[in-house]
């Protein structure tokens, strides 16, 4: 989400900027009273909404990010935030079967996205599809930064089951 919204104006504009740095600076209840500061015509801006969603996720309030996420993908279907803020928040509330569904077709529509194939690799491993995992790990790894990936993955417990693999060097072809 950047700073500058086009379809925002002063002092709507500064009331999302200042929301952003109170999030920032760890304080989301000041960061959603810059929020509720914005004009009400204007709080379904796709920027305010994803910093709104970062506000309840920050607070673990998954059932208003899972509503939150879906306006965003109504709202916003080019963005891959939305479809990501989505399919977290049915994760986070135990209904990754879901997630895994809901974020299927924006593998597709986001193919340059490593953060889609990572979380979607994250649900594919709890759901015990670890072919799809591995192989959406991988591509996650040749579009992201590889060594970020690695280390992000041997840090996620949703990935615990490729932990294993994950950490094995990998061997060259030729190698036996």
């Amino acid at each position: 989400m950047s700073q500058e919204n086009k379809n925002l104006d002063y002092p709507d504009q500064h009331h999302l900027r200042a929301a952003i740095g109170w999030l920032e600076l760890g304080n989301p209840t000041e960061a959603n009273e810059e929020l509720d500061q914005i004009s009400p015509s204007l709080r379904s801006d796709p920027d305010v909404l994803e910093l709104r969603w970062a506000i309840l996720a920050s607070a673990k309030k998954w059932e208003a990010c899972l509503e939150t996420g879906n306006v965003l993908v109504q709202l916003a279907p080019d963005r891959p935030t939305a479809w990501k803020h989505r399919s977290v928040a049915l994760h986070f509330l135990k209904r990754t079967q879901e997630a895994y569904e809901q974020m299927s077709p924006a593998i597709d529509k986001f193919p340059q996205d490593w953060v889609i194939r990572y979380d979607f690799a994250c649900y594919c491993a709890q759901l015990g599809k670890l072919e799809e995992a591995r192989a959406q790990l991988q591509k996650a790894s040749e579009l992201g930064d590889a060594g970020k990936v690695k280390s992000m993955a041997l840090e996620d417990p949703d990935l615990e089951p490729l932990w294993a693999e994950i950490r094995a060097p990998k061997k060259n072809l030729g190698q036996d």
